[in-house]
């Protein structure tokens, strides 16, 4: 992995690749681990494995996601590639709403996981305490953590399909920057 770990303004560079690509990856598995925890009952035998994992990667994501957006404000961002300026704008909203989702996420899932008072342990290593508590806080942000689970899917499909809009029918380098530096 030679080469360029800053961005630069014709591309990305390692670190933002790979921030990209793990919160990509880790994102679209957890949403898989809630669709399947949501189905089990608390008698299953990894009823509580799957939430404290969920809970656990969830804490790990939300770091990232913190380093990600600290990376991003210290790096220049490359120059856009769309020929249009409404393309760009567009592409600018939706990574500003990509990046709220995930924090609202994060705060949801906080919200459900201290409403009893206990801290979340994350991987038995270190507790997040329980700043905010009340069982009925754990019902509504239950409901809004899966509108935003569900905001987030579809909004980072459509930015996937529209990478690959760009690569095969506006034939730019914007996908490929995201998988190789230039």
């Amino acid at each position: 992995m030679s080469g360029k770990l800053k961005n630069t303004l014709l591309g990305y560079g390692w670190i933002a690749i790979l921030l990209h690509w793990t919160m990509a990856l880790a994102i679209f598995a957890m949403f898989g681990l809630g669709l399947y925890m949501v189905e089990l009952t608390y008698y299953d035998a990894w009823y509580k494995g799957s939430l404290d994992l969920h809970k656990s990667v969830g804490i790990l994501i939300a770091l990232l996601w913190l380093v990600r957006v600290c990376w991003r404000l210290s790096n220049p961002a490359p120059k856009a590639l769309a020929d249009k300026p409404w393309e760009n704008k567009a592409a600018h909203a939706a990574h500003i709403c990509l990046y709220s989702l995930m924090a609202l996420l994060f705060v949801s899932g906080y919200l459900i996981s201290t409403a009893d008072g206990q801290a979340i342990s994350v991987f038995g290593l270190l507790a997040v305490p329980a700043t905010l508590t009340g069982n009925e806080q754990a019902d509504v942000a239950g409901e809004v953590h899966e509108w935003l689970a569900w905001s987030l899917i579809v909004l980072a499909s459509l930015h996937g399909l529209t990478a690959l809009k760009h690569h095969f029918i506006n034939k730019d380098k914007t996908l490929v920057r995201m998988v190789k530096p230039e």
